[in-house]
């Protein structure tokens, strides 16, 4: 049996897409008004959103326990699996690295190693399917797990958020630059060039917006073909603008298209409004 690949639900991948790849998935759980529910599985987006939407609930999220991958890595090993590529989102934005890593050194690094995406939704989601393709071709826990680092070097993700409230109450940006945000109103343009959440450019508008997050893929792409994901939150109209324009720029150096909602973790975090892009360039 090939190398195993497991992810986390924050990849927001479509569900026969991971089907198709074999991958397995372990949740995050979202915590809504004292009540826990595991992301995509108890918890839906739209759970998040109407929370957030409501006085005095409190939203947050938490990663899974390592005994929860620890689980998950012998079951796929006793199953057969030569070993098992974890790759998951950015260490700076949840603990779910480090609690895959203390899972890894109980069950064994020599076969289960972590890999972190400095990412997430399809940030996250490029370097999991990455990984699966070298599995499925043979590769051995090294060459999965390079194949994972090398698509985390060639996957860029930039989001558009309507506030940076959101992200502050989580802890995901400071105070002076949710107030940077909301000064004059400002609409944020984010991205993550190390793994943490940085605001990139301001715009005054949402269209402006979904414009200024077309150009930065575009000027990302460069001339690769490259393959896109645009994730929404509650905004199913600004993913379908923002696809439909990447489609007319990009032309043929697009290859592959994925649309999906963000999950109720980024949805705890980012607020609905949420217009998201990740370019991944191929290497053929």
């Amino acid at each position: 049996m090939p190398v195993a690949v497991v992810t986390d639900s924050t990849a927001y991948l479509p569900s026969d897409l991971v089907r198709a790849r074999g991958l397995t998935v372990v949740p995050l759980t979202v915590v809504l008004n004292g009540a826990e529910g595991l992301e995509g599985v108890e918890t839906s987006p739209a759970d998040a959103t109407r929370a957030l939407s409501a006085r005095r609930v409190s939203v947050s999220t938490s990663r899974p326990a390592p005994e929860q991958f620890a689980q998950v890595y012998r079951t796929l090993l006793a199953e057969g699996a030569d070993g098992v590529v974890s790759v998951h989102l950015s260490a700076e934005l949840s603990g779910t690295v480090e609690a895959a890593r203390l899972a890894a050194a109980e069950v064994g690094d020599d076969r289960v190693t972590v890999v972190d995406s400095r990412s997430t939704g399809m940030g996250l989601g490029f370097p999991a399917l990455a990984a699966a393709a070298a599995a499925a071709q043979g590769a051995d826990l090294t060459g999965v797990r390079d194949a994972a680092l090398d698509a985390v070097a060639r996957t860029t993700i930039y989001f558009y958020v309507d506030t940076l409230e959101f992200l502050r109450r989580g802890g995901r940006i400071n105070a002076a630059e949710a107030l940077l945000g909301t000064a004059l109103s400002v609409k944020p343009i984010m991205h993550m060039p190390d793994g943490a959440i940085v605001v990139k450019d301001k715009v005054r508008t949402a269209s402006r917006g979904v414009a200024r997050l077309v150009d930065l893929a575009v000027e990302t792409a460069g001339d690769a073909q490259v393959d896109v994901a645009v994730h929404h939150l509650a905004a199913p109209q600004r993913a379908e603008q923002l696809l439909t324009a990447l489609t007319e720029r990009l032309g043929d150096r697009l290859h592959d298209t994925y649309v999906t909602e963000a999950g109720a973790v980024v949805a705890a975090h980012a607020g609905p409004g949420l217009a998201c892009v990740v370019v991944h360039r191929r290497t053929s």
